[in-house]
């Protein structure tokens, strides 16, 4: 075949083709690299079910829409790429809604698809029919409701390109059933045009030049290091620029994994179930340096007493967290990466840290994290060491909201990015198990744990179907202490012990409940046997449940109570 044939061929192949609305949609996954879908049907969504079943691209039923949207969560945090879910119209829509916020607030890359009623039956309270787009306006960073087949290809790529850019988030694309049927031209080689969503990359130099002479007059700094570090892929420029400056760390919960848990300048996480010395360190400061942190209330406590003394810069992809609840005196709009690749371009003369550190150093050593155990009596944090231990600080571990999360916060030691999975400003009951399937999708090779409360395990429980029918290796601990253990706790510290609807003094046997899914179940209450089982957890190929029954009233500590500041935790306890 001559070249001038083959060129002629591969013109013609390359023309756009007329698809349906379905099949435009199935198309435009494969070219944007999506490997998984999770997701759930419906009436309104069955012409693109239909496309799936005839591409075979990989889709995984979850058993419930909740549990669809937070694998995708999970997908998304451990891989970096968008995660991807379908669902119908009306009740599969509004099931996805927890999801949808719980992405917005941290920042977490989604593209989801809703089926919706026919476009000639809107707005007439038709069967499965409910305003995704009215409801969910302030919960994405865009949504669609794509009105014409034409507009479809161009729809999905901004889709893509919002949720990935700039600060991450969830873009959601309403797809009426007549419009996933009609047909037209599938171009989908169009540039994005986008002439009011142009985010800032690359900081301003002037800006980075002040932040470097900060750095230089600096007595007492510290970086205060978040998710958009983990976002910004600035792991390893962060530590290079750490090392170079002798600068503590402190990272927020999100920011945990960001800089390695086990350095001699990472001073533990900040907040009200933060360290000691994290607090103090914040709270002491001449200069803050934030990074890819957005100071909410659970990190700051009284915005009086936080960083009184300090001069703060905050770095950020998003202009709009700059200033918000913090004063900041130098701001820096940009990609995380760049803006720290250049702060070490700049930065020749050091400030002299070494007081500062010694001084946060001693701090480290008098006040660690502890706990007091109690013969065979099982306690949270000694579970969370463990597992730490037999994973060797290697597994992938996620988490819902409560004490068991900021136990695992505290004492499983994260020195690699992404590896923390976790519902962090929304505080999703019910997200870690299914975040732990879409994490397990992301990283097959790598362990996934997700240590769960007994409460909010049993809110997406029926999940266990998926591990059963895929065979999928992730482990669930079940941190099991018959409560809603951090509403109890906040019940005993702030409401007389009036203990209203916490306590669960029935539950299900999980390990039968493990047995019906054809799962490996497993109970522990003593201490000594808690070691062996781990590892027997973690030798077993599949899946496993287990049921850890952990002391029962164990509080989370040190604390920060509601209204004070950073340098008022209670139970710190030197050592």
């Amino acid at each position: 075949m001559s070249t001038k044939l083959k060129n002629k061929e591969q013109e013609t192949s390359e023309k756009p083709k007329e698809l349906s609305g379905s099949s435009m949609l199935i198309e435009a996954l494969a070219q944007e690299g999506v490997d998984v879908i999770f997701g759930y049907p419906g009436g309104a969504i069955l012409p693109t079910y239909d496309e799936i079943y005839k591409t075979g691209i990989h889709h995984v039923l979850a058993r419930h829409e909740q549990g669809a949207i937070h694998a995708a969560e999970g997908y998304a945090r451990v891989s970096g790429k968008p995660g991807v879910c379908i669902v119908t119209s009306g009740p599969g829509a509004t099931n996805v809604i927890t999801g949808i916020a719980d992405a917005m607030i941290d920042s977490l890359p989604l593209v989801v698809i809703t089926g919706q009623v026919a476009t000639t039956v809107i707005g007439t309270d038709a069967f499965q029919e409910a305003d995704i787009i009215g409801i969910t306006m302030p919960i994405t960073k865009h949504n669609y409701q794509v009105r014409s087949v034409e507009e479809f290809p161009r729809i999905i790529k901004e889709a893509f390109h919002i949720a990935t850019t700039g600060r991450p988030g969830p873009v959601l694309i309403d797809l009426p059933k007549d419009v996933s049927l009609a047909t037209g031209i599938f171009d989908y080689e169009t540039e994005v045009n986008l002439p009011g969503y142009q985010p800032t990359l690359v900081p301003n130099r002037l800006q980075i030049r002040k932040v470097v002479d900060a750095v230089t007059k600096a007595k007492r700094p510290i970086i205060l290091a978040g998710a958009g570090v983990l976002h910004g892929k600035a792991s390893e420029e962060l530590l290079s620029y750490v090392e170079a400056t002798k600068i503590p760390v402190v990272n927020t919960l999100l920011g945990l994994g960001g800089f390695p848990g086990d350095h001699d300048l990472f001073l533990g996480m900040g907040g009200m179930h933060g360290t000691y010395t994290a607090n103090m360190a914040i709270y002491e400061s001449d200069l803050l340096i934030s990074i890819g942190a957005r100071f909410d209330d659970r990190l700051t406590g009284n915005l009086a007493h936080f960083a009184p003394n300090a001069r703060v810069v905050h770095i950020d992809i998003d202009p709009a967290e700059i200033g918000k609840n913090i004063k900041t005196e130098i701001p820096v709009v940009g990609d995380a990466k760049l803006a720290v690749q250049m702060l070490l371009e700049e930065q020749e003369k050091m400030g002299d840290t070494a007081d500062w550190c010694a001084k946060l150093q001693g701090m480290k050593q008098e006040y660690p994290l502890w706990y007091k155990e109690d013969g065979e009596t099982i306690k949270p944090q000694n579970l969370i060491e463990l597992i730490h231990e037999v994973t060797n600080g290697e597994a992938i571990v996620t988490t819902d909201v409560g004490q068991h999360q900021m136990w695992s916060a505290q004492f499983y030691r994260f020195n690699k990015p992404n590896r923390w999975v976790t519902s962090g400003g929304l505080g999703t009951m019910g997200f870690g198990f299914p975040a732990a399937i879409g994490a397990q999708f992301a990283e097959p090779e790598s362990p996934v744990i997700a240590v769960i409360g007994d409460a909010g395990f049993q809110m997406t429980a029926q999940e266990l179907s998926l591990l059963q029918e895929l065979n999928l290796p992730v482990k669930i601990v079940i941190v099991n202490n018959a409560s809603l253990g951090m509403v109890r706790q906040w019940q005993q510290l702030f409401h007389g012990e009036r203990y209203s609807n916490s306590l669960f003094p029935v539950q299900p046997n999980f390990v039968k409940l493990a047995d019906a899914y054809d799962i490996k179940g497993m109970r522990v209450d003593q201490l000594s046997d808690l070691k062996g089982a781990l590892k027997e957890m973690l030798a077993h190929p599949g899946p496993v449940l287990m049921d850890i029954r952990v002391a029962k009233e164990e509080n989370v500590y040190p604390m920060i109570s509601p209204g004070k500041g950073q340098h008022q935790m209670e139970g710190v306890k030197p050592l």
